[in-house]
């Protein structure tokens, strides 16, 4: 039983690697016969490194179509980007409250990236390393683990069709320095106030890359991130 863990363990990493690389493409069938010839196990293993691709929100399974690299509609986009605003306004409020000396003095070494020393291709790892490095510094455990583990493998697939996006880096870079500088000075009400800034802004560049309407000022009712 734990050998098949392991192995289930290793093909969904593996999978999940190539997902969020763009080798496997949004759409593109996860079949359970392909995958255990690929990678020489039984289907048993396959099946459960699948399953947990669905639970961590980056494959879908279709009834009598099998398992697939999820596709996002706008709608679920924009669910997604309200719901990274409400967790990532909350780790930056905390980190403001917990964040000590070290803590504080790490997060500067990440918000000091500037853009002429990464691609727009490097910069994402490090974008996700600096919002990574205000939920640890919230000292919130749950709020960690739903980051990590659900919400931010969901964002990478997400802008997978989305990259290279023509000056959002700079800005993205500077709202990161008025983060910062809030969380070293404790200041929770401005840390939380800048990081929904950010995220908002994230979300209108977005809808940008995509050719989405603007829908700032007719989806209010909705809950419309850019509200």
């Amino acid at each position: 039983m734990s050998q098949h863990r392991d192995t289930a363990s290793l093909i969904a990493d593996t999978l999940k690697s190539q997902m969020l690389s763009g080798e496997l493409t949004p759409g593109q069938r996860l079949g359970e016969a392909a995958l255990a010839e690929r990678f020489r196990v039984s289907r048993g293993p396959v099946r459960d490194a699948l399953s947990r691709l669905v639970e961590i929100g980056i494959a879908v399974s279709v009834p009598n179509v099998g398992t697939r690299v999820r596709e996002f509609s706008q709608e679920e986009a924009r669910a997604l980007y309200e719901l990274r605003e409400a967790l990532e306004a909350e780790a930056a409020r905390l980190a403001a409250i917990r964040a000590d000396e070290a803590g504080k003095s790490a997060l500067v070494a990440l918000a000091n990236i500037t853009e002429d020393r990464f691609t727009s291709e490097e910069m994402q790892g490090t974008d996700n390393d600096f919002h990574l490095e205000l939920a640890r510094l919230s000292e919130n455990g749950l709020l960690l683990r739903l980051l990590s583990e659900q919400l931010y493998p969901q964002l990478m697939l997400l802008r997978i069709h989305s990259r290279n996006a023509s000056g959002r880096l700079r800005k993205a870079i500077g709202e990161h320095h008025g983060i910062c500088q809030a969380v070293v000075e404790s200041d929770p009400e401005l840390a939380d106030i800048l990081m929904r800034r950010h995220i908002r802004n994230s979300w209108k560049s977005f809808c940008e890359r995509m050719g989405y309407a603007d829908d700032t000022s007719n989806n209010t009712k909705k809950g419309n991130p850019t509200r």
